[in-house]
């Protein structure tokens, strides 16, 4: 991923012209596979500064797939007659610097943190104990199943790193699952026991919390099925996923 930053002085007498033609550019930038995504800003303390940030998969993608590519006559014939006004035109490497602010709280905050979640998956997994379908599956579980569950959970929707630090984060996870065989019934029962367990407990009912809790189940578990299968992909050494609100993991076909 590469962060390109390009720095505009329009005056106010062109603004109006340089951001339709922009609105108009940004359909090349739509249309093309190497944008991850793209902002137009304008200064509020100088009003003819204008800074565009681009996302591309990488600095090549954009130099030598986009630029070479189907979408970029359209896009420069667009901005070509605002290029001279450009002061800066640079790529830049994100760092592990980042994170979101405190506007809104996290997914694990509004669940009730791990109190709420410790509960959910205790209950949930007595109703396992007691399923014709699910119980074969966690015959060998350990007593703290439920509690390191809910420390995964808790870690995924932004609450304290319990599980990446204790328990072997992703890959870990991952480890636990391979030559499991989950079959896609047990896959579905399991989604669908946790959230009837989720009203049982009483998790946060509204409906973003709960689109984003059912969006994750059903991307874990079929990561499950995944690695529990014949031929399952290596072990990654990757982060741990990341689910907020309106953010979740990125995905690479």
């Amino acid at each position: 991923m590469t962060v390109e930053y390009i720095r505009y002085r329009i005056d106010e007498a062109r603004a109006t012209a340089f951001e339709e033609a922009y609105a108009r550019a940004a359909e090349s930038l739509a249309g093309a596979e190497q944008c991850v995504d793209y902002e137009l800003a304008r200064c509020t303390e100088e009003p003819d500064h204008y800074v565009l940030r681009i996302r591309w998969t990488s600095t090549e993608d954009h130099l030598q797939g986009f630029r070479k590519g189907e979408h970029f006559a359209a896009f420069f014939a667009e901005i070509k007659p605002y290029v001279a006004d450009i002061e800066e035109m640079r790529h830049y490497e994100p760092t592990p610097v980042a994170g979101p602010g405190g506007v809104n709280p996290t997914l694990y905050a509004w669940a009730g943190g791990a109190e709420a979640l410790e509960r959910l998956f205790a209950r949930f997994y007595r109703h396992v104990d007691a399923d014709p379908l699910l119980a074969p599956l966690f015959a060998d579980k350990k007593p703290d199943h439920a509690r390191h569950v809910a420390a995964w959970l808790g870690e995924v929707f932004g609450g304290p790193r319990a599980y990446s630090t204790g328990h072997g984060g992703h890959r870990g996870m991952v480890t636990h699952h391979l030559g499991r065989g989950i079959t896609e019934p047990q896959r579905r029962r399991w989604v669908a026991l946790l959230l009837d367990t989720a009203d049982e407990v009483g998790l946060p009912a509204d409906p973003e919390f709960r689109a984003v809790l059912a969006y994750y189940l059903e991307w874990g578990t079929r990561m499950a099925v995944l690695y529990a299968g014949p031929n399952p992909p290596p072990a990654p050494e990757s982060p741990m996923p990341r689910w907020d609100w309106g953010l979740t993991p990125p995905y690479r076909g």
